[in-house]
């Protein structure tokens, strides 16, 4: 071979050499970048394929059904009449979306205990040493689960995390936070008996939708929910118990709203929100109260008295006015007053219609 021709193959050589390394420098700088900016636009949807595949984990046959039984109206009888005739009107289950799997209700019943670690008047938590209230507690669960086999019970800590208060404080407000080794202590509890937690909150005269956003750092737990108590929410600016406070479907969509973006951000189940009530104007625009995959609507009817007192308040302002799910509360020494000679057993209460899904014990 020529010299002249041996310099042109080197030369060629040499080009290829750096075709080649071109070549695999694309490839280690470009195509990353390329991969990169497909994952980032393909991000919303994978997004949204996980809300849908989350959905799609429900059980939806098992939820319809379970529904229903909730609702627990007997069955329509036969009769030789017109079957033209108008059929009464039906209101539970009240229409709605599927909750995001990992709902609690309506496959499980709640079985709670109340009160605050402070006061022995305000509920079983204070009055009783912790080893004797999980006792009870589990003992009261025990009772629910024979009565209703068919619907597991999940035990609850409800603890009132804010307290209406007599005095105005610093700022006014008439309401006092718990310390946070008080909170920490009833989520604690919750966790001993398998259970959740459920922080209550009595905003008193302060803003309640601050209030119930300074819980956060409890709320993004799994297992801590959030309860209301509309009678010391003190819209007028009154005194907590000298009238009974309201919230307005405003005030619970704010919560719930504020719960599903916890729920959406930390990728937790959803979350109860569990709204007190015995009289009408404790809730006000109930047709307006949304219903979120996020979030589970509670509405407990919390007087006291005899039982039938009590049943005709759950028919007079729980009842008639359907939200979602509802409860029921039992006061172990208030409900006990003359005339009042019995407290209502679980039988009782899973005669009525809807049956109540969140029971406390106060």
């Amino acid at each position: 071979m020529s010299p002249r021709k041996r310099k042109r193959t080197g030369l060629t050589r040499y080009w290829s050499l750096g075709f080649f390394a071109l070549v695999m420098l694309v490839g280690f700088v470009v195509l990353p970048s390329m991969a990169a900016t497909r994952f980032s636009r393909d991000e919303p949807k994978k997004e949204t394929d996980k809300k849908e595949e989350q959905i799609s984990k429900l059980d939806t046959a098992d939820y319809d059904r379970r529904m229903i039984a909730l609702a627990n109206y007997p069955p329509a009888a036969t009769s030789t009449a017109s079957t033209s005739a108008p059929q009464p009107r039906r209101p539970w289950p009240p229409a709605g979306p599927y909750p995001k799997a990992g709902a609690i209700l309506p496959f499980k019943r709640v079985v709670a205990y109340y009160g605050n670690f402070y006061s022995t008047k305000m509920g079983i938590l204070g009055e009783y040493d912790e080893a004797v209230v999980i006792e009870r507690l589990k003992a009261e669960v025990a009772k629910w689960n024979a009565a209703d086999p068919t619907t597991p019970v999940i035990p609850a800590i409800d603890y009132i995390a804010m307290t209406a208060q007599e005095s105005p404080g610093a700022d006014g407000y008439y309401r006092f936070r718990m310390p946070e080794e008080h909170v920490n202590r009833a989520i604690a509890m919750a966790n001993k008996v398998n259970g959740i937690a459920v922080l209550e909150v009595q905003a008193g005269l302060a803003p309640l939708q601050a209030e119930v956003e300074s819980f956060e750092k409890y709320l993004i737990q799994p297992n801590v929910h959030l309860a209301i108590d509309p009678e010391f929410n003190m819209k007028g600016g009154e005194k907590p118990g000298t009238v009974i406070g309201t919230v307005s479907a405003g005030d619970i969509n704010r919560a719930s709203a504020y719960l599903a973006r916890l729920v959406q951000e930390h990728d937790l189940p959803p979350k109860l929100l569990v709204v007190h009530r015995f009289t009408q104007r404790m809730v006000t625009g109930y047709e307006s109260i949304e219903k979120r995959p996020e979030v589970q609507v509670v509405m407990v009817m919390d007087g006291w008295g005899p039982p039938a007192k009590k049943i005709n308040t759950y028919r007079g302002f729980i009842a008639p006015e359907p939200v979602q799910f509802t409860g029921f509360k039992i006061f172990y020494k208030n409900d006990l007053k003359p005339p009042s000679d019995r407290l209502l057993t679980p039988g009782d209460l899973l005669k009525l219609t809807p049956r109540p899904s969140y029971i406390q014990y106060q």
